[in-house]
């Protein structure tokens, strides 16, 4: 109950959050491809010799 004696219950619907959840999911996927592919076509000794 809250200070004005009224019940508040929060609901949010199931498929909006499932589609929240994907787009989500999506743009973090989309976010991080390019960096993973250019690291996956680095060189690894020659990226340690750099530092």
């Amino acid at each position: 109950m809250t200070a004005s004696g009224a019940a508040f219950a929060f609901a949010a619907p199931p498929g909006r959050l499932l589609v929240v959840a994907l787009v989500g999911l999506s743009a973090g996927a989309l976010a991080g491809r390019l960096p993973a592919r250019r690291a996956a076509r680095l060189d690894v000794l020659r990226a340690i010799a750099a530092e």
